[in-house]
């Protein structure tokens, strides 16, 4: 025969010792969805890699080393290419994708000197080139020299968008990040003047004609530069609001482990 059951359990007592007070936590990404081999994807941005090396090449040709590396273009596409060629190993070999502050850098820069080329430089007269003042060459030489610009300033921060939007997930990038990623184009821009100041008068001076306080004077050069930066600004909190809402698009479609069935009996 059982004791009857209380109809009030009573409380237990404290357990004395240290409270202490857990925060929440989310599980990790891996967790939820395991990396997966994604051949494909590390095609694309195998070729994509190739594509912005091959053109900077052309570029190197043409205009010599020296004054073409100088360039944010250039080096914006070579971090591209580092980046974009790191990440088609990752997604070979299902690896996990390299951290968003360095591949949202990336996009940042290139789709920040395409918006440059585009708004300030593609209808400067003289016409604008990186190369600098030098014969225009025939044959082989010229139609490279022809898609090199289009595929840097067109092309390639095109292919890198729809890599960022349909083959990348979502990145852990935060507010924080958009100052950040000004370091470095300040640092290029005091960098340019600093060096454009010190050579002589003469149409290579400055990299970019709205930088030449010779033409436009010292306020109007301050100013251009304040306003570049502060839209980089602009667009790098656009890129970190977009990556934020945006859905994952590896996760569409995709099937998980659970499954509704009808009630048994």
């Amino acid at each position: 025969m059982t004791a009857p059951i209380p109809r009030d359990i009573p409380d237990l007592p404290v357990i004395p010792g240290r409270r202490t007070n857990l925060t929440p936590s989310s599980p990790p990404a891996g967790a939820v969805a395991p990396p997966v081999r994604r051949p494909l994807t590390a095609v694309y941005r195998l070729f994509l890699a190739l594509a912005a090396l091959a053109a900077v090449t052309v570029e190197i040709l043409l205009g010599g080393p020296a004054r073409v590396l100088s360039h944010f273009t250039i080096q914006s596409t070579l971090l591209l290419a580092a980046v974009t060629l790191a990440s088609a190993g990752r997604a070979w070999t299902a690896r996990r994708p390299l951290p968003g502050a360095l591949t949202g850098a990336a996009l940042l820069y290139v789709v920040a000197a395409a918006l440059l080329h585009h708004v300030l430089l593609a209808d400067a007269a003289p016409a604008y080139t990186m190369t600098g003042p030098a014969a225009d060459p025939t044959g082989t030489a010229g139609t490279l020299a022809a898609l090199a610009p289009p595929a840097l300033h067109t092309l390639l921060p095109v292919a890198a968008v729809l890599d960022r939007l349909l083959l990348s997930p979502p990145a852990r990038i935060r507010l924080v990040h958009a100052a950040a990623w000004l370091l470095y184009p300040t640092a290029h821009l005091v960098l340019v003047l600093a060096i454009g100041g010190l050579l002589p008068a003469g149409p290579a001076r400055y990299l970019y004609p709205f930088q030449d306080p010779g033409r436009h004077g010292h306020p109007y050069v301050l100013g251009v530069s304040l306003l570049l930066l502060l839209a980089l600004y602009c667009l790098a909190l656009a890129l970190i609001t977009l990556d934020r809402t945006r859905p994952d698009p590896l996760r569409l479609g995709a099937k998980t482990g659970f499954r509704l069935r009808p009630p048994v009996g």
